[in-house]
Formats: C-alpha cells, sequence, structure tokens
C-alpha cells in the first residue's frame, strides 16, 4: 500500500504528541527499547530528527546532533515538540508541488520525505508509550501505510548509516506492526 506521505505525517505527529503527552511526571529517566536511551533522550532524538529530516529545506539546523540525544527536557517538552512537528510539517508542505526537496539522503519529493518523517514519528512515539506503560499501540493501519516507506529506507539508512539496529525475527502469523518493529531492529514484545 502506498499511502499519502502527508496525510501519514499528521498521523504520526499526532501519535507522537499524543506518546510524550502521557509520560508520566518520573518517567522520563526510564529506559527504552533504544537500549542505549531513556525516555528524555528517544523524545529529544525524535524531536531532532523531525527538525534533521527538513534542514535542507528550511536551512535551520537541529540545536545538536539527533543521535547523541541529551538526557533533559526543556521546562515544557510537549509544547518544544509541537513547535518542531508543526515547523517539519510546514516545510514539508512547502515542498508538495516541487518535484523533489533536498533532504539528507538526496533529493526526493516532498511527500516521500514526509513518509521518512512519519515512520520516524511513529516509531520513536512507540518507543515512548511502550517504556512509559501507555495504551498507544502501533496500529496496524499505521504499520501497513508504513511499510512502504520503511522498505525503502530502513536498510539504506541502517547499512549507509548503522542507525537501526538489525532486524529481528518474528514468527509466522505476527501482526504488521510486529513485523515493522522488528524490522526496525525493536522487539515487539519489549517491556521495561
Amino acid at each position: 500500500m502506498t499511502a499519502d506521505g502527508f496525510k501519514l505525517l499528521a498521523e504520526a505527529h499526532d501519535y507522537l504528541l499524543a506518546a510524550a503527552r502521557g509520560v508520566p511526571a518520573g518517567a522520563w529517566g526510564d529506559a527504552t527499547p533504544c537500549t542505549e536511551w531513556t525516555v528524555r533522550q528517544v523524545l529529544n532524538h525524535a524531536r531532532l530528527d523531525q527538525q534533521a529530516l527538513v534542514m535542507q529545506i528550511t536551512g535551520v539546523t537541529p540545536a545538536s546532533d539527533p543521535f547523541e540525544p541529551v538526557d533533559a527536557t526543556a521546562d515544557d517538552p510537549v509544547a518544544e515538540l509541537t513547535a518542531v512537528l508543526e515547523a517539519a510539517a510546514a516545510a514539508w508542505e512547502s515542498g508538495r508541488d516541487a518535484e523533489s526537496v533536498p533532504t539528507p539522503m538526496g533529493p526526493m519529493p516532498a511527500e516521500t520525505g514526509a513518509a521518512a518523517a512519519a515512520l520516524d514519528a511513529g516509531i520513536h512515539a512507540w518507543d515512548i508509550a511502550r517504556a512509559t506503560g501507555q495504551d498507544l499501540p502501533l496500529t496496524e493501519e499505521m504499520a501497513e501505510a508504513l511499510e512502504d516507506i520503511a522498505s525503502k529506507l530502513v536498510d539504506f539508512v541502517r547499512d549507509s548509516f548503522g542507525k537501526y539496529a538489525p532486524a529481528l525475527v518474528v514468527p509466522e502469523g505476527a501482526s504488521r506492526a510486529e513485523r515493522l518493529l522488528a524490522f526496525t531492529g525493536r522487539d515487539p514484545h519489549w517491556s521495561r
């Protein structure tokens, strides 16, 4: 299924915001499925990634390296995330009618770039929700919509930049969400 990248980005951003809003006050330092990072660091990584993916469109560089996220949050991390997501969505939208827009992975149609940003936001929303015990699963519908961009992007990023963990094997009959999470190197049954 090829999804509308702009619509998918809006849904993934909503999912990420819901996960961030649901983090209990004392859970920001908890472990996550991203084994090296706390909930704070995953949130910072997700926020900085959204900025990094559009930095060649906006000319605004993230304040720090998305892959070295600090283990601290702003006074209002949800407001900070909201502002970044709105700016990122506007940047992708600005290229809607162009043949391609510049991205860190090379020029691509803005709709494809928006889908790539949706994959990042959706997966990290799951990381945060799972780490903090929220009932916010990656839905089968979102997983299905993300499959196409994941099939084009994850191995490239893994092989070129080493930024996804190796894919995990899932049993036959695994759900779409479980397969997508495992493909991105996550244990779909990870628990805190």
